[in-house]
């Protein structure tokens, strides 16, 4: 995997510096787009999968942050889900938990956009925020809910710098679910791969890493399925937006909503790159070169997703 292959995740640049990965969208150039069935291994039409989702109850759409046809696509998925009387609730990794009062009055039109950024300090703590706008807007459109579902990023932080989850203070613990459960060795295996493209990044430091991003897939799980739970809740169809690194190989954030909705049905949806993403300078001197290979990969032993979204390959840029 070269530097700039990491950015289909895009997920690792949150555990340690809580910031979305920089990523650059090259306009519509007419490039031939498609949705595939990774199950059946065949395209699949958009109303064909649309049909499947509407039987979910959670639904994830894993992106790489920054890029901006990703946001069209979600927008439309939720309009379209809307548009068939579905009942949503739309979460969102892109803010924390605390933010979740000031994104409680936007739901209601008690505040704009704007101001909703600015109340949360947005711009801060998600560079990109305003890409979201159109999803949020798709969401309110249809009377869907919207959940702040991230920790905060302080206490992310605090546990892949301080050494682990046991190394926190006590009001950071706090803040997060009392049920974390750090023994995942399949999710620990892929981190392992993917974490070592960080400059910073060596065997020691990996297991602090893991337990920070193992914290957050618990801290948005169980927002997200206490919302679920509830009795506004309850016959929701959850839309989840997060980085593909949160979901794929139905890992992380997805194995902690099962573990908390047993029998729920789920999607998992990723978003390619397809040649349309690269790494600022910034994240080029954080990064370094690393392989993972098709052995690798494989011996994870399941589909990266249910469906995937790719683009012809932009082979302009590099």
């Amino acid at each position: 995997m070269r530097v700039g292959d990491f950015l289909l995740t895009c997920w690792f640049s949150a555990v340690l510096f809580i910031t979305p990965c920089v990523a650059f969208a090259t306009e519509d150039d007419g490039r031939p787009s498609f949705w595939i069935d990774l199950y059946r291994g065949e395209p699949v039409a958009y109303e064909d999968m649309l049909d499947d989702l509407a039987g979910a109850r959670v639904i994830y759409l894993g992106e790489c942050h920054d890029l901006e046809r990703h946001h069209d696509i979600q927008t439309r998925i939720i309009a379209d889900l809307g548009q068939r009387s579905l009942p949503l609730v739309l979460g969102l990794e892109q803010m924390e938990f605390f933010q979740q009062s000031s994104l409680d009055r936007y739901n209601k039109g008690e505040i704009s956009f704007d101001q909703l950024a600015e109340e949360t300090r947005w711009s801060k703590r998600w560079r990109n925020y305003r890409q979201y706008r159109s999803v949020l807007e798709a969401a309110c459109k249809f009377g869907a809910p919207i959940l702040a579902l991230n920790a905060r990023s302080e206490t992310i932080r605090q546990i892949a710098r301080s050494g682990g989850l046991d190394k926190i203070n006590h009001q950071a613990r706090r803040e997060l679910p009392a049920d974390i459960r750090l023994g995942d060795p399949l999710y620990e295996k892929l981190l392992n791969l993917r974490m070592m493209v960080h400059v910073c990044a060596s065997p020691e430091r990996l297991r602090p890493m893991v337990e920070a991003q193992i914290a957050r897939d618990e801290a948005m799980a169980s927002v997200l399925c206490s919302f679920l739970k509830s009795e506004q809740g309850k016959n929701r169809t959850a839309v989840v937006l997060c980085g593909s690194g949160h979901v794929a190989y139905g890992l992380g954030t997805a194995t902690r909503v099962r573990r908390r909705l047993p029998g729920a049905r789920d999607r998992i949806i990723l978003l390619s790159e397809s040649g349309d993403a690269k790494l600022s300078p910034e994240q080029r001197a954080m990064a370094r070169e690393i392989n993972i290979t098709h052995e690798q990969l494989r011996a994870i032993n399941r589909p990266i997703a249910d469906y995937i979204h790719v683009k012809s390959l932009n082979l302009n840029n590099d």
